[in-house]
């Protein structure tokens, strides 16, 4: 929990600062939000498919297995980051044009995409290592790696942004250079931990067949689990893109009203991270009462979680933007979602810690069912109708509908698959 929240206030102090900067530049931050949440999806997906093989091997008692799986997806996760992060690079001036973003805005974004590209693998390598740590059962040196890079990316955003001494004022690109150094320092400690601390890092050159077996077992979860998280911001991409035809100070309100969601619901996101590899664990030991009765306690927990969360932002929904931005568009756009998404937080929280789950066995199709049904078959459809009826209100309110569906269908799954596993195990 200590750890993701450092993360996300990191993001929320980001968006804090950029605001001080003006509102052209929390825009293009806004516009540039969904691609930096698909790019952690992939590290996300990574991670759910290390965390599931390497917790199973765990469970069967198969340590070796565990390392070489681990030292692999590290391998594995440059690799594909360092090919997404060419394209994305190529490709800056195309992708924003299409998600609305005005033409004299294009270089404001392409100068802080550029910096944020370059740090991405490591982010993505340090994400896949601390997964790997997780599913050891170590929680505490993820997160304190994660406590030290957000609190270093904090101390570095104002210098960077604003200059000091012979550092010159950066601006967005500022935010970007703090990130850069702050996620490299993650990389470094990731590794260096892996190695000294818990030892799941090999230096032995892999034969190509094992090396195929790794990333195989990995990708099985990987890809659908990436996939599963990508197609949140690939939708909100296309929500961006809808609310820019509102003007690109809406864009921004729904910008700031993300960086505080994503504040708010870093409970979901810890609980998210461990309910897998307890999950994979055991499943291989065959403690199947174990697993239902955690399941039933998260789902407790997040719609409990859920009603304070709302309360929260009910009375908090005009104050909190109003520290982003004095511009009254920006302030109402932020305020009209803190408003109407929170009623299905709890539900959403489930939605993350069933999902989890299903990565957690082995299983990731029922994730990506469940994702797509949220927010392509439910939201997207739910949103284009609504907002002809209620305008900006209408997407907000088909969010919330979308993840209150969700949420049952996901608990449901969860629990008949956990059944289903057991028996097959014989």
């Amino acid at each position: 929990f200590f750890g993701v929240f450092a993360m996300m206030l990191q993001g929320f102090v980001d968006a804090l600062f950029i605001g001080m900067v003006g509102d052209r530049e929390l825009a293009a931050l806004s516009f540039a939000f969904p691609i930096l949440m698909i790019v952690t999806s992939v590290a996300i997906g990574l991670g759910a498919g290390t965390s599931s093989v390497v917790a199973r091997a765990i469970g069967a008692n198969k340590v070796e297995r565990a390392a070489r799986l681990a030292t692999d997806s590290l391998l594995l996760s440059f690799l594909i980051t360092a090919a997404f992060c060419l394209v994305g690079i190529l490709t800056i001036d195309l992708l924003f044009t299409a998600l609305g973003a005005p033409s004299d805005m294009i270089p404001l974004i392409k100068e802080y995409m550029q910096v944020l590209y370059i740090g991405v693998p490591f982010v993505v390598v340090g994400m896949v290592g601390m997964s790997s740590m997780r599913a050891t059962g170590d929680t505490r040196l993820p997160s304190l790696l994660m406590i030290i890079a957000s609190i270093t990316n904090i101390l570095l955003d104002p210098i960077m942004i604003f200059g000091l001494g012979p550092i010159p004022a950066m601006g967005l690109k500022g935010a970007a250079m703090a990130a850069l150094i702050a996620r490299g320092a993650i990389f470094l400690g990731t590794l260096y931990l892996m190695h000294e601390r818990i030892h799941m890092l090999s230096f032995r050159v892999p034969k190509l067949d094992e090396l195929r077996s790794s990333w195989g077992d990995i990708l099985h979860v990987g890809i659908p689990a990436a996939g599963t998280n990508a197609i949140i911001p690939i939708a909100t991409a296309v929500i961006t893109a809808m609310l820019a035809q509102y003007g690109t100070e809406a864009v921004a309100g729904f910008g700031v009203a993300s960086r505080i969601e994503s504040l708010v619901l870093v409970m979901f996101y810890a609980l998210s991270a461990v309910i897998g590899p307890f999950i994979g664990q055991n499943i291989s030991a065959a403690k199947a009462e174990r697993i239902h009765t955690a399941l039933r306690l998260c789902s407790r927990f997040c719609l409990l979680s859920g009603v304070v969360m709302a309360v929260f932002l009910l009375f908090f929904s005009d104050f909190l933007p109003s520290l982003f931005s004095a511009n009254p568009t920006v302030k109402n756009t932020a305020t009209l979602f803190l408003l109407i998404a929170p009623i299905s937080y709890g539900a959403y929280g489930i939605v993350m810690a069933m999902n989890a789950s299903f990565n957690g066995m082995g299983k990731p199709g029922p994730a990506v069912i469940i994702s797509v049904a949220r927010m392509i078959i439910i939201y997207l459809p739910l949103a284009y109708l609504l907002r002809y009826f209620y305008g900006i209100s209408g997407i907000f309110m088909a969010y919330a509908i979308a993840n209150i569906l969700s949420a049952v269908i996901a608990y449901k799954w969860a629990n008949n698959s956990v059944k289903g596993q057991i028996e097959k195990m014989g």
